[in-house]
């Protein structure tokens, strides 16, 4: 068996948002242009296992409106596997929930952002070490991303390398390896995005914020969404 592009989904979006768009893994799908890999879909949180690298040509790991740090059961199995892969050389690429998963499997610490949420589309830079990167290389100095999260990685782990800040958010983006973490949502579209805001807008306005004005701020992130196409492509070039 050809090893495959395995999405290892570790939650679902809200279900009006799904009954209009999808769940996490199409989103993610529509963003990645594979010709010659498969792609499967391991529901950890319903218990499936996850696959041995051996089986693996790439893994991307969603988001999920769970909290890292509740440490569901299903949550530590992923994180315990994630070292057996990477050890291997698997591509992989974890997406907020993932991202943090990421840090954390490696000796990195996530939880709740001393500033809050960071929700809506935002702003931000790429950092030196992101110039040659395979993700991140091809990609303009400033661009704008979809974020909704109120945990982040606030802790590397040793060895990784910080590659996308902002004022918020000073761990957007890094690399250990072969292996990226994004707390940002390249799978996003901007009406998924406004999708989000408008299912969180009573917490919102009650944390302070204008629900309005992140509304009118929301826009497409075409470059964002390069970092899953760039990923398809690592892939396949292997």
């Amino acid at each position: 068996m050809s090893a495959a592009l395995y999405v290892i989904k570790v939650g679902s979006t809200h279900p009006a948002v799904a009954a209009r768009f999808g769940d996490f893994e199409s989103w993610i799908a529509d963003r990645l242009v594979l010709a010659a890999v498969q792609t499967h879909v391991i529901d950890a949180q319903s218990g499936d296992e996850p696959p041995p690298a051996v089986e693996c040509a790439g893994i991307v790991v969603t988001g999920s409106h769970s909290m890292i740090t509740d440490d569901p059961p299903w949550s530590l199995r992923v994180e315990q596997w994630i070292p057996s892969v990477l050890q291997a050389g698997v591509p992989f690429l974890g997406i907020c929930y993932g991202h943090q998963l990421l840090a954390r499997a490696t000796g990195g610490e996530a939880g709740y952002h001393p500033a809050g949420k960071e929700f809506g589309t935002v702003p931000v830079k790429l950092l030196p070490p992101a110039a040659n990167d395979p993700l991140f290389g091809s990609l303009p100095p400033t661009f704008h991303v979809h974020a909704a999260h109120s945990q982040s990685v606030l802790r590397l782990p040793p060895g990784a390398v910080r590659l996308v800040a902002n004022t918020h958010e000073p761990n957007h983006a890094f690399r250990l390896g072969n292996a990226w973490g994004v707390q940002f949502h390249p799978e996003y579209t901007a009406d998924i995005m406004r999708s989000y805001i408008t299912e969180a807008a009573r917490d919102l306005a009650s944390a302070g914020a204008n629900v309005v004005d992140l509304l009118a701020a929301v826009v497409e992130t075409p470059h964002a969404a390069r970092v899953l196409t760039n990923f398809s492509r690592l892939i396949e070039a292997r």
